[in-house]
C-alpha cells in the first residue's frame, strides 16, 4: 500500500511536531473543539486542558466544530462515513487522533484515510495545544517521533509482491528450501528476496525481520510468537 504524501511534503516544524498544508487564518475567533474520544478519562483530560485556553472553546456538535478529537477507531470510522456522505461544499471539521497506537502501519493507515492530525496519548500538553491550533488553520500535524517513524517507513518499506510472499512464509517459520518449493522459485532467488527484506526492514536475522514486520502490521500479530 502506498501513501500519497503530497500534502505532507512541504512540512514546517512547529514545536515538537510537524505541520503541513495550506494555512487558513483563524486568529480572530476561538477554535471550537469537539471531543468525541471513546475513553472517558482521556476525554476528561482533553477537556480540562483545552477548556483552560482563552483561544479555544469546547463544542458539542460536529456541524459547528473546527476540530474533532477522536480515538483511532472512531476517527477512521468518522472519515469513512464522511467519504460516503453527500458533499454540500460546507467546510468540515479537521480530525485529530489521540491514541496509544503508534505502529508505522497504523499511522500510515490513518493518514491515507485523510486524518489531519495524529498524537500519542502520552504527548505533552503543549503539543496537544499546538496540534489543535495547527489543524484549525487548515494545516496537518504529526508529532516529531511519529513523523520520523513514518518517514523511515517510506524509505524502507516498499516490498515487492514476491518479497511480501517470502515474508509471509518466513513468518510461518519456513526455511529457504520450503519457501522455494512453495513459490516455485530457486533457493538462490529466495536468499536474494530474504536479503532484500533485511535491508528494507532494517533486520539482522530472520526472526528479527518477522518481529519488525509484525510491529509494522505487515504480518499477523501471532507470527513473532512462533519464533
Amino acid at each position: 500500500m502506498r501513501l500519497d504524501t503530497r500534502n505532507w511534503s512541504h512540512a514546517a516544524h512547529s514545536g515538537n511536531g510537524m505541520a503541513a498544508g495550506g494555512a487558513i487564518d483563524n486568529h480572530d475567533s476561538k477554535v471550537r473543539v469537539l471531543i468525541a474520544h471513546s475513553d472517558a478519562i482521556v476525554s476528561a483530560g482533553l477537556a480540562a486542558l483545552l477548556g483552560a485556553e482563552c483561544d479555544m472553546e469546547l463544542d458539542k456538535t460536529q456541524a459547528t466544530a473546527d476540530v474533532i478529537i477522536l480515538d483511532y477507531k472512531g476517527a477512521l470510522e468518522h472519515m469513512r462515513q464522511r467519504a460516503n456522505a453527500p458533499q454540500h461544499g460546507e467546510p468540515q471539521a479537521r480530525v485529530l487522533i489521540v491514541t496509544q497506537m503508534e505502529r508505522e502501519w497504523e499511522v500510515r493507515t490513518a493518514m491515507m484515510a485523510g486524518i489531519h492530525g495524529y498524537l500519542l496519548q502520552n504527548c505533552a500538553a503543549d503539543q496537544l495545544l499546538t496540534a489543535v491550533r495547527t489543524l484549525s488553520r487548515g494545516m496537518r500535524y504529526l508529532s516529531a517521533d511519529l513523523s520520523r517513524c513514518v518517514a523511515d517507513s517510506f524509505t524502507r518499506i516498499n516490498l515487492t509482491s514476491r518479497e511480501t510472499d517470502v515474508l509471509q512464509l518466513l513468518a510461518q517459520g519456513q526455511c529457504n528450501k520450503s519457501i522455494a518449493r512453495e513459490l516455485g522459485i530457486g533457493v538462490g532467488t529466495v536468499k536474494t528476496h530474504v536479503k532484500g527484506l533485511f535491508d528494507k526492514l532494517g533486520a539482522t536475522a530472520r526472526t528479527h525481520a518477522v518481529v519488525l514486520a509484525t510491529r509494522r502490521g505487515l504480518v499477523g500479530e501471532g507470527s513473532a510468537s512462533r519464533h
